[in-house]
């Protein structure tokens, strides 16, 4: 959840403001949304994942966090087709039909120990996939980091997750309850990597993140060791 991932920033590190950043020209307004969600983490989101972690054996909280990343294989099946991929949508298919089978609703991961493992894909990939430009970066209540780009993919990721369809209101906010209070508690280690600027290492971070998710882990070209450099030998002899 990206709130969550906000949320791992709100300890350590200085106010101090960085210098512009071209790839958030709305910062202003960004960092009233940031100390917003923030606020919220600190005093809400943050100690009920700490105390959700200390009530929930290990072996629970990892069998939740499976539980809700197989209810995802849907959606990146579905992306994986539209962005052309078949291989990984057929990867997704196969995870989410064996975790369901075979690992008790998803509780278990078989799929991963059977080689099966897919990138995750969402519709705001698939919009990079298809020529859409990035947008700026923004930061939305509630919510957490994104860019123009991914915050119009969230219909479609909606659409495309089972919890939506889930009838019972009750058993529905449940579900996505506990699924925020699980992405937050797996971020409560990570708190002690901030530096610096809270709001502006989460950005950084997420956009560093996000941006390999979108090139599936292709980083591009190193132009440092594919620069050509004008040296003297004689400068490495004896």
């Amino acid at each position: 959840m990206s709130l969550a991932m906000t949320g791992c920033a709100t300890t350590g590190g200085t106010n101090d403001v960085s210098e512009a950043n071209p790839d958030d020209p709305w910062e202003g307004f960004n960092r009233r949304v940031f100390a917003f969600n923030d606020v919220l983490d600190r005093y809400a989101l943050k100690p009920a994942a700490q105390g959700y972690r200390y009530i929930t054996p290990d072996p629970l909280e990892k069998g939740i966090s499976n539980f809700f990343d197989n209810l995802g294989e849907i959606r990146t099946a579905f992306n994986s087709l539209l962005q052309g991929k078949p291989k990984n949508a057929g990867l997704a298919s196969t995870r989410f039909l064996m975790n369901t089978t075979f690992g008790l609703g998803g509780l278990l991961d078989p799929a991963t120990h059977a080689g099966f493992i897919a990138d995750k894909e969402d519709f705001g990939q698939t919009l990079a996939v298809w020529g859409v430009g990035e947008g700026p970066y923004l930061v939305l209540p509630f919510y957490g980091p994104a860019t123009v780009r991914s915050t119009a993919g969230l219909p479609v990721d909606w659409a495309t997750y089972p919890l939506t369809y889930v009838e019972d209101d009750t058993v529905r906010y449940s579900l996505r309850g506990l699924e925020i209070l699980d992405a937050r508690a797996s971020l409560l280690d990570q708190e002690d990597l901030i530096r610096g600027d809270r709001y502006s290492f989460i950005r950084d971070a997420w956009l560093q993140r996000r941006r390999f998710e979108v090139n599936d882990g292709d980083v591009g070209e190193d132009t440092f060791i594919n620069d050509d450099f004008d040296y003297d030998e004689d400068a490495f002899s004896e």
